[in-house]
């Protein structure tokens, strides 16, 4: 079989949106670097200007310039991620200057390092991708990359396969902007 991670990446830096399988549900990428990606993201999904969208990495060394976590912080990261988490950071000036401000524009962002491999290559070669799940606002996220296509056909540039297939769990959110929870 083909590696279709140079294929999606390709189709990410034409500004394409990019099913990918995480451990948690399908997910939806685009570059988070990619303003213009990201605004299409955002009305592909139905969802209002304004809302915050996670950002996955491929690993704890590609988000650390991204974020402003504390020692407890990181620490707390990379004893649970890659995983089923969903971090709540400060974003560093970093992440403000390069990143859309849908995804780093608040006091906070998400960040995943998603448990799946096909996740973390895309991560890995694209750079830093949005971390969203495949629905559109308030409906049920998609588990497999038939389901997401049932739901966005065209309007997604490329779906990567589903295997291995996510929980269908959606990620635990953990706000470490006020410190480690107990």
């Amino acid at each position: 079989m083909t590696d279709p991670i140079p294929r999606a990446v390709r189709a990410l830096r034409a500004g394409g949106i990019v099913g990918y399988p995480t451990d948690t549900l399908y997910g939806l990428a685009v570059p988070a670097t990619n303003l213009a990606a990201v605004e299409s993201l955002v009305r592909a999904k139905g969802r209002a200007t304004g809302q915050p969208i996670s950002v996955a990495f491929s690993s704890f060394e590609e988000l650390e310039p991204y974020s402003e976590l504390s020692e407890e912080g990181r620490s707390f990261v990379r004893t649970h991620l890659p995983g089923p988490y969903t971090i709540l950071a400060p974003p560093s000036a970093r992440a403000r200057r390069e990143f859309a401000p849908a995804i780093a524009g608040g006091a906070s962002m998400g960040i995943r390092i998603p448990d799946h491999p096909l996740a973390r290559s895309l991560a890995e070669h694209a750079g830093p991708i949005t971390a969203t799940s495949a629905n559109r606002h308030g409906e049920r996220p998609a588990r497999t990359a038939s389901e997401a296509r049932r739901i966005f056909g065209d309007e997604v540039a490329m779906y990567l396969p589903s295997d291995p297939a996510p929980s269908g769990a959606p990620s635990t959110l953990v706000d470490l902007t006020r410190g480690v929870p107990a």
